[in-house]
Order: C-alpha cells, then sequence, then structure tokens
C-alpha cells in the first residue's frame, strides 16, 4: 500500500472550506463574513474554488481569539495548524498580486 503524500496547499484548502462551513453553520457569523467580504450568500459555493476567497475565510476565523478556539474546537484542528494553512494558501503568490 504507497502512503499519500499530502499538498500542503490542498490541505490548506481544505482547513479554509472547512473554516467556511463553520462559518455558514452561525447566522450572526456568516451575516458579519458576508457583511465584511461583500459577497452574497449564492456566491459562496463558487467564490470558495478561489483561493484568495479561502485567504480571507480563514483571516476572518483568526482575527478573533474566541473564533479561532471555537472553529480549532469543532474541527478537531490546533490554532497553529490554521495559522500554517492560511500561510501556505499566500505562498506562491505572484508578486502581482494583491495583498
Amino acid at each position: 500500500m504507497t502512503k499519500r503524500t499530502h499538498n500542503p496547499r490542498e490541505v490548506s484548502e481544505i482547513v479554509a472550506v472547512q473554516a467556511l462551513s463553520f462559518i455558514a453553520g452561525d447566522a450572526e457569523r456568516l451575516g458579519l463574513f458576508l457583511a465584511e467580504t461583500g459577497i452574497g450568500p449564492e456566491t459562496l459555493r463558487s467564490a470558495a474554488a478561489d483561493p484568495h476567497f479561502l485567504a480571507s475565510v480563514l483571516d476572518f476565523i483568526l482575527r478573533d481569539d474566541g473564533t479561532v478556539r471555537a472553529f480549532a474546537a469543532t474541527s478537531k484542528l490546533d490554532p497553529t495548524t490554521i495559522a500554517a494553512a492560511r500561510d501556505a494558501l499566500d505562498e506562491g503568490r505572484s508578486e502581482r498580486d494583491p495583498p
């Protein structure tokens, strides 16, 4: 049996999609996220394919300690793993890409 190697960027995208699901699971948190990003609920699914959007999802999670702890507990991830996932989504961005 071959052990599959995980691409850090793919794993980070999975963490970000889990974070998006976590956000969507709470109406108040989702409303705040939608208001801050300017995205509509009807475009969330398509936006989730964009690594820049996924980075913004993790930014939203990471900016508040309580939200980080709640997501970490729900996802059974260490908060440092969440921060590392955010950093991995930034790796490889072109210098021309906006921050």
